[in-house]
């Protein structure tokens, strides 16, 4: 797909109906998946080159719909729980991450487990582990039913308390001299989590932790590219499932900028209506949205008369991140390309 540069967008026509010459679609630059995601997907593509069907993977492998299809084709298994998994087996563990109880119950079964945790979420968790040794009180900025929150709270369920607004910060029941820690789900934002670490850092006398939180680099490089899209379109589509917390919050961003902003699994869910008055449509998507879906979505814009397709300026990111050694290829000793993981590159 070639990307045609054009003029500034005229607008919406008087009559509200658009001008079919100025119809144009933005590609967001960064979008779709990170090091993590790609790095979880391809352990489980190269556990089933190595071990064969079925490989189990525990909770989806990344919050994606078209990816866990297209993994579940060639013979992955996902279950929700470690104790669903026949022993003995393979067992994948998501890119969120687990608890420490998560692992001892998949040792009781002897599981043959392979960890796909993103290495930034494992960083948050050897933290946790740090500051509960130190004895302080660990307060973790998330949503508390978000997976990733699950698998790092479980490090020291005594010492942990979730968090998610400055209301929870007032709320806390401890003194404002208590020692204590706060770390950060790595898929939120530094704009989604700033107030809340200021409102920790304005009460605590005795608070450790990250000079910049436990941000992960893709959430908020595509939050930012999701603002330019903002300021520059009439509309703005994010690629993503339901389920993907950043994606969603991608739509949000994308609002609370000025631009209508719509969640799209996929092109079959592009709601025609949307398009009414916009010329011009910025398109993006979240960190485990494969690119085939973009494309998908593109096309059927393009049967719609925007076929105009430009990329934004924006960050190239160059991040990844290495596959577990026992995965790697036997004669090179790297990790062999996988073609889901790599499909974006």
């Amino acid at each position: 797909m070639s990307a045609t540069i054009l003029p500034a967008d005229p607008g919406p026509q008087a009559d509200d109906r658009v001008d079919d010459r100025a119809k144009r679609v933005v590609l967001a630059q960064p979008r779709g998946f990170c090091a993590g995601v790609r790095r979880a997907i391809g352990i489980v593509e190269r556990a089933l080159d190595l071990h064969g069907a079925p490989v189990y993977v525990r909770k989806e492998i990344v919050h994606n719909h078209h990816v866990v299809a297209e993994l579940e084709k060639r013979g992955a298994r996902f279950v929700d729980s470690e104790q669903e998994v026949p022993e003995g087996a393979v067992c994948v563990f998501s890119a969120h991450g687990v608890s420490p109880a998560v692992r001892s119950g998949a040792a009781d079964r002897r599981l043959d487990v392979i960890d796909a945790t993103c290495p930034l979420v494992s960083k948050v968790h050897q933290a946790a582990v740090r500051y509960a040794r130190d004895g302080r009180t660990i307060l973790l900025v998330g949503h508390a039913d978000h997976e990733e929150v699950e698998g790092v709270r479980g490090e020291a369920p005594e010492r942990t308390i979730v968090v998610e607004s400055e209301e929870d910060v007032a709320a806390l029941d401890l003194p404002d001299d208590a020692p204590v820690a706060f770390l950060t789900q790595t898929t939120l934002s530094f704009d989604e989590t700033r107030r809340v670490v200021d409102a920790l850092r304005a009460r605590f006398t005795d608070l450790a932790g990250p000079a910049d939180g436990d941000i992960c680099y893709a959430s908020q490089n595509r939050q930012n590219a999701v603002k330019a899209l903002a300021r520059r379109n009439d509309l703005v589509l994010v690629v993503g499932s339901r389920n993907s917390s950043n994606s969603i919050r991608m739509v949000e961003v994308a609002r609370e900028h000025g631009s209508a902003a719509h969640l799209v699994p996929d092109a079959g869910h592009l709601d025609e209506s949307w398009l009414a008055t916009a010329s011009a449509i910025g398109v993006s998507s979240g960190a485990s949205a494969p690119e085939i879906l973009v494309r998908g979505l593109v096309d059927r814009l393009a049967e719609l008369g925007y076929e105009n397709v430009e990329l934004d300026d924006g960050i190239a990111e160059d991040v990844v991140f290495s596959m577990p050694a026992r995965l790697a290829d036997p004669v090179t000793g790297r990790a062999p390309r996988t073609p889901l993981a790599d499909e974006a590159l």
